[in-house]
């Protein structure tokens, strides 16, 4: 049987938090910073749930180089506009020590009535991530491939981790944004859907019934993009650095690829039962890729570094194709490096060991997160002068 080739197209979108360079506490973002980006941004920026958010997103991007390029141009125009106001963005998922009951919701009728139904858990939502559009344009296509590829979502999450920090507590996780998260209805790992046509039949039933307008208002770590022909991958917390963003992005890209490529071959990557993959997101979210997961062929706990060279080996073919190997193999640097989370504990570890308080460590963690804001977008902003 021939299949259609996707596109496999990219779009990545990333939320920031923004900070008051002096206090290093959360701030609002006015409707002038707003302006502001939106007029150098167009289409490409818009305000989040809280109004200490701001999210961006790329253009349809042929390839992760472009995405980074792409990337690199908005993570810089946020970051000069926000210093004219003394403000600083953060991409991090939790900021260190803020408070999410003396945040407020942006005013706009999306987040009231997020607000009305969602009560305390939205006011919660003080988070932040990163996803990651796919351009499979076949609907049966998409729908068979997200089956398929929840097995690799905590892999991804791990890599991720950047939010061991809630309230000015250290909470034992690497990524305690997805513990909040997960307090929405409708998140997780997504149910399997045997085809499009039942997907969107089970979807109807909610939005029938006047609980949800559309499926934007399904947050599952893997669905369907209600908006583009895309698979999107909304499991990760966001990256600090741009590179590792790219890497993350290359590997699902690739991931998608080599599903794509089996089921050309009438080959399917073996779908294991939630119970299952769900343990392992649990040891992504608790551990980032500091202790292993679940290989459940050997029914045992294997180092992560072991499953990523399997995983990077798997997807190579895939990547040279996508012309994305050089970004694949960048996330062993990633284990190596630690992820955010790792880092951040760094940070407060060090500055509490040069005597600095509790609450001076946490502020040493924002000023090492903004200064990874910028890390690595001259080179990406270099090849995009080259190129263009």
């Amino acid at each position: 049987m021939s299949y259609p080739e996707p596109s496999f197209t990219l779009g990545v979108e990333e939320e920031y938090l923004l900070v008051d360079c002096e206090t290093l506490d959360l701030v609002a973002a006015p409707e002038s910073l707003m302006a502001d980006c939106a007029a150098e941004l167009a289409g490409q920026v818009s305000p989040e749930f809280l109004q200490c958010q701001i999210e961006v997103g790329t253009q349809v991007c042929q390839t992760v180089a472009e995405a980074g390029r792409d990337l690199a141009h908005l993570r810089s125009v946020i970051a000069r506009i926000a210093g004219n106001y003394g403000m600083a963005p953060l991409a991090v998922s939790c900021h260190p020590f803020a408070d999410w009951h003396k945040q407020h919701f942006t005013d706009k009728e999306r987040y009231r009535e997020l607000e009305r139904d969602l009560g305390g858990v939205a006011r919660r939502m003080l988070i932040c991530g990163m996803h990651v559009h796919v351009g499979i344009d076949d609907d049966e296509t998409r729908i068979d491939l997200m089956a398929q590829f929840p097995y690799f979502l905590p892999h991804l999450l791990a890599l991720s981790t950047s939010s061991p920090f809630w309230k000015g507590d250290d909470t034992g996780l690497n990524s305690y944004r997805l513990t909040v998260f997960d307090n929405l209805p409708r998140t997780g790992l997504p149910p399997r859907f045997s085809s499009w046509s039942e997907y969107r039949r089970s979807v109807q039933i909610i939005i029938d019934t006047g609980l949800i307008e559309d499926c934007t208002k399904i947050w599952w770590d893997l669905r369907p993009s209600d908006r583009f022909p895309t698979l999107e991958s909304r499991i990760c917390d966001v990256s600090p650095r741009l590179d590792d963003t790219l890497a993350i992005v290359a590997l699902t890209q690739s991931i998608m690829h080599m599903l794509w490529r089996l089921r050309t071959r009438n080959q399917r990557w073996r779908i294991h039962d939630r119970f299952l993959v769900g343990e392992n997101r649990w040891r992504a979210q608790r551990y980032g890729v500091s202790n292993g997961l679940i290989d459940f062929g050997k029914g045992t706990v294997e180092d992560f570094a072991d499953l990523l060279e399997e995983l990077i080996e798997l997807v190579r073919e895939d990547a040279i194709e996508l012309g994305c190997w050089a970004e694949v193999q960048a996330v062993r640097r990633i284990v190596e490096d630690g992820t955010s989370a790792d880092r951040q504990r760094s940070v407060y570890a060090t500055a509490v060991a040069g005597g600095a308080s509790t609450k001076e460590a946490h502020r040493e963690v924002v000023r090492s997160l903004i200064a990874e804001f910028s890390t690595g977008l001259e080179a990406h902003r270099n090849a995009e002068l080259v190129t263009g």
